[in-house]
């Protein structure tokens, strides 16, 4: 079975059509190719979102994709060769906090 498991019912815009689940996954794959340092971060699902994967690398860079649970973002990690790590447990890396800080002023 692949990273996106075929027995859950597929949401329109939950990231699940096979489309979407090649794109994320090459996205992600693209950012560790391109980075330096890539750690991948555990988002558990909330009321408004669904468990998400963060990819952070060592400038702060970062970059978010849904994924159907914490098993399959464990499992592109594992993939992709990276550390992976629960944000709830070891929250993010204040290298992130810096990043979002030098670009706020750009975003004006």
């Amino acid at each position: 079975m692949g990273w996106f498991g075929r027995g859950r019912r597929a949401a329109a815009d939950d990231g699940s059509s096979r489309g979407a689940q090649k794109a994320t996954v090459e996205h992600l794959e693209e950012f560790v190719r391109t980075r330096v340092g890539v750690e991948a971060y555990i988002e558990p699902v909330t009321h408004v979102t669904q468990t998400t994967v963060v990819l952070i690398a060592t400038t702060g860079e970062w970059t978010r994709r849904r994924v159907p649970d914490p098993a399959t973002a464990r499992s592109i990690a594992r993939g992709l060769g990276i550390p992976v790590y629960d944000v709830q447990l070891m929250g993010y890396p204040q290298r992130m906090r810096d990043w979002n800080a030098r670009q706020r002023p750009r975003a004006r």
